[in-house]
């Protein structure tokens, strides 16, 4: 039943992104497009000066490349519970989740995710009803979501001074390639996804951009994906 259901994820996806070369590619090179998508001199140094909110003693970065039951957002909570656990306050730790690749759509908002239908796109269940999710999970999860209660969403951990940022390059291949599989303009897609991302999720150039960033500031580095 598993495998079945990771097979029907990955010929779902595979139909988007083959379906969708020319509206992916038009996303990244077309010039007019490019102006939408890509990062000029402000959006650079505005990512650049996200990460100066890096603070602590501990400091770790997660990869958090695919939606893996929540654990990037899982992760992130553990290692604040560990350190505190071991005598550091919250003043003294950051911990950055990596949105990128298959995970993006926990940066998003649900109006986004009805519209998309995201937990079909991205291989996400909703665990009360046994479906693809019609909503963001791990933002401000309800009762079931996470394996345990005590787990905190994205937004309480930011609320305790972790770092949560999404991958600019991903949104632009998979909302073109999204656009086209419904007959959508790519450009109006991608920028309502762009204003979908949730509050204090910071938008960066690219995930490996930001991973590199994180190590480059201290924080030691451990993926999150499966």
């Amino acid at each position: 039943m598993k495998t079945r259901s990771k097979n029907s994820r990955r010929n779902f996806m595979g139909a988007v992104l083959m379906g969708a070369t020319a509206s992916t590619l038009s996303v990244i090179t077309n010039p007019v497009l490019a102006s939408t998508t890509s990062f000029d001199d402000e959006k650079m140094a505005a990512a650049d000066d996200w990460f100066k909110n890096i603070k602590g003693k501990h400091r770790i970065v997660y990869d958090g490349s695919t939606p893996h039951d929540g654990f990037p957002i899982i992760w992130n909570w553990a290692f604040y519970l560990s350190n505190n656990e071991t005598g550091s306050a919250d003043d003294d730790i950051t911990a950055m989740t990596v949105l990128r690749h298959n995970a993006i759509p926990f940066a998003l908002k649900t109006e986004v995710w009805k519209k998309y239908n995201l937990g079909e796109v991205f291989g996400v269940t909703d665990n009360s009803t046994k479906a693809p999710s019609l909503r963001n999970l791990y933002y401000e999860p309800q009762e079931g979501d996470f394996p345990m209660p005590v787990i905190q969403g994205i937004k309480d951990m930011q609320d305790r001074g972790a770092m949560f940022c999404v991958c600019n390059l991903a949104i632009s291949v998979y909302s073109g390639a999204v656009a086209q599989k419904m007959g959508l303009d790519p450009k109006a897609v991608y920028q309502e996804w762009i204003d979908a991302v949730q509050p204090g999720i910071h938008v960066v150039p690219s995930g490996v951009w930001a991973l590199g960033r994180a190590q480059e500031n201290g924080c030691g580095y451990i993926f999150a994906g499966n």
